[in-house]
């Protein structure tokens, strides 16, 4: 006798259907994780020691996120599931750490919760539950995953357009897409709360982290001083003319975009950080109109959606997650699958080298990639 398909897109009873839970200690995972387990299915929560805030600030007694850690433990015991922590530090500052100082010291802004989901959660982690066995991997992001009755499975945005992941998720492959699910993608964060204060969970009112989580309180030239010594090179400041306005203490302390803290006074028109030179030591200031941008070029497309045609493909590109997308056409390197450009329908103002560019049809996420350069509306930035 066939099952129906459950909830998870199964052929069997939940009981028989085995999810690992990726728990961070929030309230998304942990929801998730309960949530799971009403439902009857046989979950087991993992949770990784990803990093040392003593080692990444240089400061004794700031422990390693114990407190989230603490926080998952506990929510396991109250929905009575299995729970493993697992050490992954040195996987994470290798991947994601050295990348993220790397990355700024090279003049890009970068993105490492992207690259924590690229390398460390959604392939390391991954090889985890399929070695226990799991049918699936769970996580508590705000995005849809959603199967057409015939073809593969597409990441849609989530219900809760203020909560919407699918940004960060942008370097998923179709492989990993088949094994994950995203029980929360149709619910929005009130919902999720509530659903945590039902299954009487702890952490049902604990806040949202707001920083990167080996970055507390921001301060990420701390961690880049801590992992890349001598890093802070002194260089000048200069004009779109070349002209030099000033010193600074190192391009890692600036980004594009940036008004505030430049270093530079007396202009009549305030300036803006419109590109970083770290062959030169350079940080180039401009008027604000210097930071528009009528294309890009980006590496290591992940593409979920068919190919791309040779005259370019429309598409809504999102340059920054807490932005919508703009309208622009996307082509693809004949040479290298893996490099495209991007033209923007109109001009957009700071895009910056490091971040990522996520293009969508609609609510789907049709894949995405990482900014290597960008065509300046300026042409003294050309």
């Amino acid at each position: 006798m066939t099952s129906e398909i459950n909830s998870l897109g199964f052929n069997k009873p939940p009981s028989e259907t085995r999810v690992v839970v990726a728990m961070s200690g929030g309230v998304d995972s942990s929801a998730t994780a309960a949530l799971l387990k009403e439902e009857g299915y046989d979950v087991v929560g993992i949770t990784l020691q990803l990093y040392d805030h003593g080692v990444a600030i240089q400061k004794k007694g700031a422990c390693c996120a114990g407190q989230d850690i603490h926080d998952a433990v506990r929510v396991s015991e109250a929905i009575g599931i299995p729970h493993y922590v697992l050490d992954y530090e040195n996987r994470f500052k290798e991947q994601v750490m050295e990348d993220f100082a790397d990355s700024y010291i090279k003049g890009e802004t970068p993105i490492p919760c992207v690259k924590c989901n690229q390398t460390v959660k959604f392939k390391d982690l991954l090889d985890t539950a399929r070695d226990l066995d799991a049918d699936c991997m769970a996580t508590g992001h705000y995005v849809k995953r959603v199967q057409p009755a015939s073809g593969a499975a597409e990441m849609h945005r989530g219900i809760d357009k203020n909560r919407d992941q699918s940004y960060f998720l942008f370097t998923t492959t179709q492989e990993q897409l088949d094994f994950l699910r995203f029980p929360l993608g149709g619910l929005e964060k009130p919902e999720v709360r509530a659903l945590a204060e039902r299954y009487g969970l702890e952490v049902a009112d604990k806040p949202d982290s707001q920083d990167i989580c080996f970055v507390p309180q921001g301060k990420y030239v701390d961690v880049i001083e801590r992992l890349r010594p001598g890093a802070m090179e002194p260089g000048d400041i200069v004009d779109l003319d070349g002209k030099k306005l000033g010193e600074h203490g190192g391009i890692v302390r600036y980004t594009i975009g940036q008004r505030r803290g430049i270093g530079v006074g007396g202009t009549v028109d305030p300036l803006y950080v419109v590109k970083l030179d770290p062959a030169k030591k350079q940080v180039i200031v401009g008027p604000k109109e210097a930071l528009l941008t009528k294309g890009i070029t980006v590496k290591e497309l992940n593409w979920l959606s068919g190919d791309i045609p040779s005259e370019g493909l429309p598409v809504l590109a999102r340059i920054r997650s807490t932005r919508p997308g703009v309208p622009a056409i996307l082509y693809a390197d004949p040479n290298d699958p893996s490099r495209a450009s991007v033209t923007f329908t109109d001009h957009e103002a700071g895009v910056s080298p490091g971040q990522a560019a996520v293009f969508y049809d609609g609510e789907r996420m049709l894949g995405g990639s990482w900014i290597t350069g960008t065509i300046s509306a300026d042409e003294r930035l050309q």
